[in-house]
């Protein structure tokens, strides 16, 4: 009888880990989430003026800094047309006209010579080179404000919190960036019931800081989760208000900044794909439908009055892409029990963070204008997604006045022989490789193309 139970347990085991084998091998369907909405047209006046940092740089200091803008792109008049785009003008708690970074700062991007909102930055410089990172402005601006007691309590919650994580910031190469690595120590820093501020952080740290390519606004719609790994679950207000981190010192000014969160979502959900501006072969765009959605469709969903997206996780042995951004989500237990036992995980609304070894398959609405491609901006072209054979190593484009490929949906590069500066994307660092997402090898080159045309018109 014992032999005829211990064969019987040995061989539910076996069956059980084949199946979670298998399963580990599938693509799994993220489930929907109840999200609330609001107003679209307030959600953009929220995001370009509101106060949801609030704590920054006196306006006069940041005019001698930057000085003062000439074109109000966003058209918000006041003390606001007079700085960038991707800062407002707010005041702080004791009267004081503050700057604060706004969400601009990752999501948008100038397309030629136009601002379009939503498009992901990829031209940002957050690494150790960039010109606002010296030693020396620093020291001007603590006396500065040392000298000047008000403002100096205007900014000290913001000042406190970047010296404290500054350093700790940079990545590698210009145009990738590093939002886990913010998100990580604002979080490992901060008390996850009152919000408070420590100068030692409370939980570890991930060593490593990996780079992320920012995807585009107007793709949330159809996502069930947020972020390359489907990490979001719940309610999306939550994880939007993510930035107030930065100065959110108590659940009072984050009760405020939730309130206007639905309004934000749905100014998201307004956001539409810009259509590709050039001439499209509609007989070889017809072929290539065909072909995506022979080849692609499973995973990225079909287009078009009758589109279904599918919102599938795909399981790292299967897409094989750099797994280190998933596995720095996936491992680091403290950080998800942090956010999972936080202010963001109850109420009427939560979220919640749930790992998975593996990303998510987005939707392709206007990829043909959001490159670099894959989730840490490794690949510059979509010819180069189809075809892994022809990925550079070591490529770099022109910051200043780049070019877009119309015909290899991307931007025109350069591959170079060996790693360079930090305008060379060197894809041997960790965190920075382009291989995986190699199903489209399989295609003829004739076949690619025919695809390339087709998602011109996504």
């Amino acid at each position: 009888m014992k032999k005829i139970l211990v064969i019987a347990i040995i061989i539910i085991t076996c069956l059980s880990f084949r199946l979670l084998l298998i399963h580990e091998d599938e693509p799994i369907p993220v489930p929907p989430s109840k999200q609330r909405t609001g107003n679209a047209e307030d959600g953009f006046k929220y995001m370009v003026t509101g106060d949801y940092v609030n704590s920054g740089l006196p306006l006069n200091l940041y005019y001698l800094a930057l000085k003062k803008e000439k074109t109000d792109l966003l058209d918000r008049g006041g003390d606001n047309a007079t700085v960038r785009y991707d800062f407002n003008v707010v005041k702080a708690f004791n009267g004081e006209d503050i700057v604060v970074p706004n969400c601009l700062q990752c999501h948008a991007e100038t397309f030629n010579g136009k601002l379009m909102i939503g498009l992901g930055n990829t031209t940002g410089d957050f690494t150790k080179g960039q010109k606002l990172n010296s030693k020396s402005l620093e020291k001007m601006l603590m006396v500065y404000l040392k000298l000047n007691p008000k403002k100096y309590e205007a900014a000290k919650e913001f000042v406190s919190v970047a010296q404290t994580i500054y350093d700790q910031l940079f990545v590698d190469i210009v145009g990738v960036n590093p939002a886990d690595r913010l998100t990580a120590l604002l979080i490992a820093h901060r008390d996850p019931v009152s919000f408070a501020w420590s100068e030692k952080a409370l939980i570890e740290v991930p060593k490593e800081i990996i780079p992320s390519d920012v995807p585009a606004w107007w793709l949330l719609k159809k996502k069930n989760a947020m972020f390359y790994n489907g990490f979001g679950r719940g309610d999306f207000g939550k994880y939007l208000m993510g930035s107030s981190l930065l100065t959110l010192t108590d659940t009072l000014h984050a009760k405020d900044v939730d309130m206007h969160m639905p309004d934000l979502l749905s100014y998201l959900y307004s956001i539409t794909a810009p259509k590709y501006p050039g001439a499209i072969d509609e007989q070889l765009a017809a072929k290539g439908k065909i072909i995506f959605e022979n080849n692609c469709s499973h995973c990225h969903g079909t287009y078009g009055s009758n589109g279904n997206y599918p919102n599938l996780l795909i399981p790292e042995p299967v897409v094989g892409t750099d797994s280190l951004l998933n596995q720095n989500n996936y491992q680091y237990g403290e950080m998800i029990d942090w956010y999972n036992k936080s202010w963001f995980s109850k109420g009427d609304h939560p979220a919640k963070l749930t790992p998975f070894n593996g990303y998510i398959a987005p939707p392709l609405d206007g990829i043909w204008i959001t490159a670099p491609y894959f989730h840490n901006g490794s690949v510059p072209t979509i010819e180069a997604v189809l075809n892994s054979k022809i990925r550079p190593s070591y490529w770099t484009r022109n910051f200043d006045s780049a070019k877009y490929d119309y015909e290899k949906l991307g931007w025109q590069y350069q591959t170079l022989a060996a790693p360079g500066d930090k305008y060379v994307y060197n894809t041997s660092l960790p965190g920075y490789g382009n291989y995986g997402h190699t199903f489209s090898d399989q295609l003829t080159d004739k076949e690619r193309k025919a695809v390339i045309e087709y998602l011109k018109t996504l």
